[in-house]
């Protein structure tokens, strides 16, 4: 959002599931960019999209309160925390000294009530004022941390709600959203954050708390599959929490205007072997041992077989049929599960799409942009609907650019460094001199969380002087998924000016455009090209190759040249071209 100004809210009165109270607000402060689009949905959104137009499902912002940034101001100010701040520490010693902060006794009476009420999970989320910006989103920058909320004692689920909520707070000032900050120009402190503590959708199976289905919902395709338009949008599906898709992991995605055209595998094989396999669910049973600076503290991670045995997949898998080699839509069989979502996006009886267009036709008119939806979907077990579908956040896509033209034969240049008619973006750059990449014949998926600490440590240093460089990389950048790319997030490689992601036989994933990484992207209108290993242009590895290295591993390089690369992306053409002046 533009702006998050403070917001007239009612008053949290405790009583955090009243259905006339389902917005509330702790403090008289702002509420941050997050709960300003959860504002817009309600106010906006949903009172013009219409009861009926939504007959099979249940379509709200699931019951939140907003804890101000007065709240946080104070909590800064009682325990003295600026000048820790200031020095600067390692996300660890903030976290821990959060932790150990006293929260402000006058606030203390509002969050015990929602843990003497609620005993449901409870997800409690970032929303600082700078978050879900046009210009900077801070996507995935503060983190969020989910609580079963299920113990027994008062007590207890007091503690873990209270812990949450430090640990958002501390967040503001991790390694990763001081160099955020940097990269937009704002001095650290700059920022302050207001969190928001809402209802998770799902159900309780064996153990395990999670909706059906959660999605990225876009207005506008950045990368139009089987015939589809930019302006058809796209939609991105996993099983269980949103972590998997807005991690970057691997999840289904569609056109809203052909849900049902083929997937964009070169055969069934191929299908299986890239849609997802795992899921994320909060732990609904023992508490593990406590690690309150973790944000995955409470959350499991199972596979297809415990989802299959919590009876979740009626409606969101194919099975392969060896004998014919085919998929088919739904359990049917003892072959291997796809988590295609055929039976959902292929039934007359159960208007999915339809809703997701006209969800994204709507917030399109309130906003005025292009724009980006998060939700998630509890379905009835026994006929699908009806449905529970809640709408979790909203925020404005940047699109557009400038007018630039790449031809065909620019692309078949002898001083071509990278060349691919797969972009994103629109714009130039002349004044990159530095590249930063991966070496292709060292790329291990064993070795990705080492990729990304050494290009964290680059980046830094790139940005301390004030340089701006080309990134190259294999499989998609920003993902969860270790098997497809490197597990960065978005502060490791802020510096980024054009980033590659290149594919290898063994590394081969479909783009990830519902991730946040995708969103900042975007916002920071950086240029991006996807270059397939077995394309006719490629990269000019041997001429990288050459150059003299500022510093260099087994499997991290870093180069500086003397005349600045020039990047160009044709965003209309879908062609893009960096050329090297030798």
């Amino acid at each position: 959002m533009e702006g998050s100004a403070a917001v007239a809210l009612r008053r949290f009165d405790r009583d955090f599931f009243d259905g006339s109270q389902s917005f509330t607000g702790i403090g008289s402060g702002e509420i941050g960019g997050k709960a300003e689009g959860l504002r817009l949905i309600r106010d906006e959104i949903l009172p013009h999209f219409g009861v009926d137009a939504s007959p099979f499902f249940n379509v709200e912002v699931p019951n939140l309160t907003v804890v101000t940034t007065e709240v946080f101001e104070d909590f800064m100010e009682v325990n003295q925390l600026a000048d820790l701040i200031e020095s600067t520490p390692p996300d660890d010693r903030i976290a821990h000294a959060f932790q150990h902060a006293e929260f402000p006794p006058e606030w203390v009476g509002d969050l015990r009530a929602i843990a003497a009420q609620v005993h449901t999970p409870l997800a409690v989320r970032s929303s600082s004022l700078l978050e879900d910006h046009l210009a900077h989103p801070f996507a995935g920058v503060y983190d969020t941390k989910m609580i079963p909320n299920a113990e027994l004692e008062e007590d207890a689920r007091f503690r873990r709600l209270i812990e949450a909520v430090k640990f958002v707070y501390a967040s503001t000032f991790f390694k990763g959203a001081r160099e955020y900050l940097q990269t937009i120009g704002l001095p650290p402190g700059s920022e302050r954050m207001a969190v928001i503590i809402q209802e998770v959708i799902g159900r309780t199976v064996n153990h395990r708390y999670y909706p059906h289905v959660s999605g990225v919902a876009r207005s506008f395709n950045f990368y139009p599959t089987a015939g589809a338009h930019p302006s058809d949008g796209v939609v991105y599906l996993a099983l269980g929490l949103g972590k998997t898709v807005v991690d970057g992991g691997t999840c289904w995605h569609f056109s809203p205007a052909a849900p049902k055209a083929p997937p964009p595998y070169n055969d069934i094989g191929d299908l299986l072997k890239n849609t997802q396999t795992s899921f994320w669910a909060v732990h609904m049973g023992e508490p593990p041992l406590p690690d309150p600076i973790r944000e995955t503290e409470y959350l499991t991670h199972p596979g297809l077989t415990e989802a299959e045995d919590d009876g979740s997949l009626k409606y969101l898998v194919s099975t392969y049929d060896p004998q014919s080699d085919r998929l088919s839509a739904g359990l049917g069989g003892r072959g291997p599960r796809a988590l295609t979502f055929a039976p959902l996006l292929g039934s007359r009886f159960i208007p999915f799409t339809p809703l997701l267009e006209g969800l994204l036709e709507r917030a399109k008119s309130a906003i005025g942009s292009e724009v980006e939806i998060e939700f998630a979907v509890t379905l009835d077990d026994r006929d699908a609907v009806p449905a529970r579908f809640g709408l979790l956040q909203v925020r404005p896509m940047m699109v557009g650019g400038e007018d630039v033209t790449v031809t065909p034969d620019q692309l078949e240049s002898d001083t071509v460094l990278v060349a691919s008619d797969n972009v994103l973006g629109n714009g130039h750059d002349d004044t990159l001199t530095d590249v930063v990449y991966l070496r292709p014949e060292a790329f291990d998926p064993a070795r990705t969380f080492q990729m990304a600490a050494e290009l964290e440590e680059i980046n830094s240093e790139l940005i301390a002087e004030g340089r701006r460089y080309l990134l190259i990389g294999f499989g998609r950048w920003g993902t969860s998924d270790a098997r497809c790319g490197v597990p960065i997030v978005w502060p490791q490689i802020s510096g980024a000016r054009a980033i590659v992601e290149a594919t290898l036989p063994q590394v081969n994933p479909d783009l990830s455009q519902g991730s946040h990484f995708f969103h900042n992207l975007l916002s920071f209108q950086v240029l991006y090209f996807s270059v397939r290993h077995d394309a006719l242009s490629t990269i000019d590895w041997d001429w990288l190759d050459r150059l003299p290295a500022v510093t260099e591993s087994e499997i991290v390089r870093h180069v500086r040249i003397a005349n600045p690369l020039s990047v160009r992306v044709d965003g209309a053409a879908r062609r893009g071209v960096i050329t090297r002046h030798d």
